[in-house]
């Protein structure tokens, strides 16, 4: 079976049972430790995150987090640039091929909860990441998700948001959904600024449309 069918039907399951979020351990804990089995990780940093990133002097002493951090590339790009880096992932076999991919990293991986994260995290980071994470959620945790998002930003922290994109008036709600406009301005609406905005396509094909954002909280 084709893997991207394969992963809709395992998320459809979890929805079914009222779990809509438990499918993540089952998915990489198929994939027994082999990177090769998560077939959409790049195996490398995102180049707008690092482009971004690159633009700015070593910010030793700053701390950063990344957002469902999957098999961690772009958290290691982080700590690489110098942030006291934190990243997490529902799934604890995420997380463990993150540590047995980077063994000697100084990033903090954890098992966490975006819907449930620790206190000490509210409004603690000065770099926030997130990739592709309230995409594949749904229902009412697309917001909540983006909510709790927003609340690791620190004073004058940013928080740089990279997904795929929708058009307003496309309805579809083929997994995993995209954001539109009015849904990644969510994170206006809850008292950020947007800082930068850009609307592209990739290099796929055919080409996916995609949103890379970045937004400041206030001082």
């Amino acid at each position: 079976m084709n893997p991207k069918l394969a992963t809709q039907l395992l998320a459809k399951s979890y929805a079914k049972r009222g779990n809509p979020d438990g499918w993540f351990e089952e998915f990489y804990a198929r994939a027994e430790g082999d990177i090769n089995k998560v077939y959409w990780a790049d195996l490398k940093p995102n180049p707008l995150l690092l482009d971004w990133i690159g633009k700015r002097p070593a910010q030793i002493g700053k701390r950063a987090i990344t957002i469902g951090c999957g098999l961690g590339d772009d958290a290691e790009a982080l700590a690489e640039h110098g942030y006291d880096t934190a990243a997490f992932d529902i799934s604890p076999s995420a997380v463990a091929m993150c540590r047995q991919r980077y063994p000697a990293s100084t990033v903090d991986y954890r098992v966490a909860d975006l819907l449930d994260l620790p206190a000490q995290w509210r409004r603690g980071f000065d770099l926030v990441y997130e990739c592709n994470t309230i995409q594949i959620l749904t229902g009412q945790n697309r917001v909540r998700a983006l909510e709790a998002i927003a609340e690791l930003a620190a004073p004058r922290g940013e928080i740089i948001v990279s997904c795929r994109s929708r058009s307003s008036d496309d309805m579809s709600e083929t997994f995993p959904i995209a954001l539109d406009k009015g849904e990644i301005d969510g994170f206006v609406r809850v008292g950020l600024s947007e800082s930068f905005f850009m609307a592209y396509d990739d290099d796929q094909n055919p080409p996916v449309p995609h949103f890379f954002a970045v937004y400041t909280r206030p001082a």
